[in-house]
């Protein structure tokens, strides 16, 4: 039995002392071969760092690193790459690591206490370039920035004191020299963003805010708050990705939970409207945008986009009446917005009022000169004012501009048994109705031939000699093979087609 148990443990130590030859090996061919190794990386390291192969130069102080963790120069030369690549956070250990290794090490502790004075540590950084000067007491550079830790302390205190007696533009200026000596430092930034949000400069807190979010390690605080900004400039999609980024960091985060599903809500509302309206389904785009409204009530952004294309969408689907309330709503609202001008200029043509139209179209051409759309719309504004001072046909059937051909030709069948010519029996009478059978006549070719209304609704007469550029004119502007009449010998007939 005892027997038994001496072999056991003889085979359980043969195996451990195995292993641990194993291990000494391993080590001593990383280590003991590892002089030529490591200067090799460091050789190569410092070669690739002068061509600017940042990543490649890392990997090779990596590697000298591991094969002799207790050499400070290698970890300070990792150091000035990762400070090359800008990543001054993941330097920082390395420099202390270096300085642990030999405190005497000025040249880390300078470059230490850099990084400390740009992340706002004033306290650390004055430690280390004490003890630079302690090492080199006329070392220039040290001095200088001990000088900027004194300027900073106090300059700190004044942002504050004037923040608090809520003079931001006061803070403001006083956080420009902070934030110029500590760029890194979150809480300059995040003081400095709060004041700006104070005087409504959203777009300049979210300047302040977005380094923040790298410069604290859980920093859902400004994730949130970068989330809000932009929802209330109503620029949703990065609300967001912003939210999102803080549920990244904690999905259980009440107040980020909450705002997401607001933002998402709105999102998938302002989505579906304008899809609505690519599909030209513009009633559906109406109800959506009244649901947007209903959504975020208090943001105004969000009540203007409404009206804005709720004005668009009455316009299109020719609610022409509908469209100028909206629209007038929403330009009062927003006196500059050019295609809120554009939709209800294009509401009054609907509504024939062709001044009204050149109005808007010419205060949206004011502020905006080169834009195509606005300018041919101007253009063909005016042809319709003037063309409606001559003749309009659509004026001499009585129908709407959006009137389909069925209504047309019912209009024209009504009139035309009224107006023609054998109902009336004195010359004048009759010549009166000629007149007029002509014009109902001429309105019922023009507006039933898709080709020729076109032209029309874009302020061109196709029976106006003018517009035919030397096309012969019959009577009253007919072109010959149009003259119902012919050579004064007609029979009354109706063309139902």
């Amino acid at each position: 039995m005892e027997m038994g148990r001496w072999k056991g443990l003889n085979g359980f130590f043969s195996s451990v002392f195995l292993f641990c030859v194993v291990l000494d090996v391993q080590l001593d061919g990383l280590l003991g071969a590892s002089h030529e190794e490591i200067e090799h990386h460091l050789e190569m390291g410092k070669k690739l760092l002068a061509a600017g192969q940042l990543a490649e130069a890392l990997s090779h102080y990596h590697s000298a690193v591991e094969g002799d963790p207790k050499n400070y120069l290698t970890y300070y030369k990792r150091a000035a790459v990762l400070l090359a690549m800008g990543k001054s956070k993941t330097a920082l250990p390395d420099l202390s690591k270096a300085i642990e290794l030999k405190p005497d090490f000025l040249a880390a502790r300078l470059q230490r206490g850099n990084i400390l004075l740009k992340q706002g540590n004033t306290q650390e950084a004055k430690k280390d370039f004490e003890e630079v000067l302690r090492g080199n007491p006329h070392h220039e550079e040290a001095w200088l920035q001990l000088q900027h830790i004194q300027e900073l302390d106090q300059l700190i205190l004044e942002a504050r004191n004037a923040y608090n007696r809520k003079d931001c533009t006061a803070a403001i200026t006083i956080m420009e020299r902070v934030i110029e000596v500590s760029p890194w430092d979150p809480e300059a930034r995040e003081l400095r963003a709060e004041c700006y949000i104070s005087i409504g400069e959203l777009r300049k807190a979210i300047q302040d805010l977005l380094p923040t979010t790298k410069l604290r390690n859980d920093n859902r605080a400004a994730f949130l708050q970068l989330s809000r900004l932009y929802y209330i400039l109503g620029e949703h999609e990065d609300s967001l990705s912003q939210v999102r980024e803080c549920l990244k960091l904690d999905q259980d985060d009440k107040e980020c939970f909450s705002h997401y599903k607001q933002v998402k809500k709105l999102s998938k509302q302002l989505e579906s409207a304008e899809q609505y309206i690519a599909e030209e389904r513009y009633e559906d785009a109406v109800e959506k945008y009244h649901s947007v409204m209903k959504t975020e009530p208090n943001v105004q952004f969000y009540s203007i986009k409404a009206k804005e294309r709720i004005c668009h969408c009455l316009s299109k689907s020719k609610k022409a009446k509908e469209a100028i309330d909206v629209c007038s709503e929403a330009h009062q609202i927003d006196p500059n917005n050019i295609f809120v001008l554009r939709d209800r200029a294009e509401a009054f043509i609907l509504n024939e009022e062709y001044e009204k139209a050149v109005e808007d179209y010419q205060e949206a051409h004011s502020f905006i000169a080169e834009n195509h759309e606005i300018k041919e719309g101007l253009d063909r504004a005016q042809k319709l004012l003037k063309q409606s001072r001559k003749r309009d046909y659509y004026k001499i059937l009585g129908v709407h501009r959006n009137a389909n051909k069925q209504e047309i030709i019912k209009a024209y069948r009504k009139l035309a048994q009224q107006w023609h010519p054998d109902n009336f029996q004195s010359q004048d009478k009759k010549k009166e109705a000629e007149k007029k059978f002509i014009d109902i006549s001429s309105a019922k070719e023009v507006l039933t031939d898709p080709e020729m209304r076109q032209k029309f609704d874009a302020g061109e007469d196709p029976l106006d000699p003018e517009s035919q550029q030397g096309a012969g004119g019959g009577q009253h502007g007919w072109p010959f093979e149009f003259n119902p009449f012919g050579s004064g010998n007609f029979h009354f007939k109706f063309h139902y087609n």
